[in-house]
């Protein structure tokens, strides 16, 4: 049992991990069409971010074996299985990425998995009226590709992901001008489906700060693009217009982590003990 402090924090994230139980659907994950909400629960996860840092790391084998492997955006895995692997159960994919899922359709949006898809996007994209850019398309593609697993997050639910932030940090998402990363979406998810997650190619809060970091490109798949510190410490810093703050959301998984069976490889790191508290690493009982 942790001390007061973890325990309060644990109270605060069972809320996020038991979110698929709750029994409005309006709060789910819903399946395009039929509304209905996503059942899906695994033992174990391996969540692949699209880091550069799995670039020749072999894990790719190491990551196939896991239950289910969760995966981001159009994170490709053909050609580049021997890191990456080439299983994906869920991939979670931002509004942004469409036109990129669908240029690639014929490798990420392959059946022969029965990968689950949950796409997000601001609500006037998702919007069911005819007059929702994303949420159209996805019509568009389930039509043609009847098959696929697609689910979209409820209006309600996006509402969660916003307060969840606020809780976290502190931080007024719209105030502060963050727009919250598919990485924010992707590992609050895993915590509600997962007992156990791997996350790979994620580095520590402070990496970037290290004066001898590897420098690294931001995704795997293109190696001639931006630098990933670069990438950061320039969304982090950004005030003008909306940003990303990937470090400070790195800050809050690493102290999910202390909490809940999260572990970090590629680079293999874990987070420093909470200050004052010597249990910090065991999970609530």
């Amino acid at each position: 049992v942790g001390s007061a402090p973890e325990q309060e924090h644990g109270s605060c994230l069972d809320r996020v991990k038991h979110t698929s139980m709750i029994s409005n659907p309006a709060e789910l994950y819903l399946a395009l069409g039929s509304l209905q909400p996503l059942k899906m629960h695994c033992d174990s996860c391996a969540l692949v971010t699209s880091s550069g840092h799995l670039i020749g790391s072999g894990r790719g084998e190491e990551i196939d074996q896991t239950e289910c492997v969760i995966r981001m955006n159009d994170a490709p895995t053909r050609s580049y299985r021997k890191d990456v692997g080439q299983k994906t159960s869920l991939r979670v994919i931002a509004h942004s990425s469409m036109q990129r899922i669908l240029r690639n359709h014929n490798e990420l949006l392959n059946t022969s998995q029965d990968t689950v898809f949950i796409f997000w996007g601001p609500s006037n994209y998702m919007r069911r009226d005819g007059k929702g850019l994303v949420y159209n398309n996805l019509r568009v593609m389930n039509q043609v590709l009847p098959r696929l697993k697609v689910y979209i997050i409820s209006r309600q639910k996006m509402q969660q992901f916003d307060e969840l932030f606020k809780r976290e940090t502190g931080k007024d998402r719209r105030i502060s001008n963050s727009w919250l990363s598919t990485g924010w979406f992707t590992m609050t998810i895993a915590l509600e489906l997962c007992d156990r997650i791997n996350v790979y190619g994620m580095v520590a809060p402070e990496f970037c700060k290290e004066p001898h970091h590897l420098p690294v490109p931001y995704h795997y798949y293109e190696p001639a693009g931006p630098d990933e510190c670069t990438m950061y410490i320039s969304h982090e810093r950004g005030r003008r217009g909306s940003h990303h703050r990937f470090i400070t959301e790195k800050r809050v998984f690493a102290k999910w982590a202390r909490t809940f069976d999260i572990r970090f490889y590629q680079p293999d790191w874990s987070p420093a003990p909470a200050p004052g508290n010597r249990t910090a690493g065991a999970l609530p009982s």
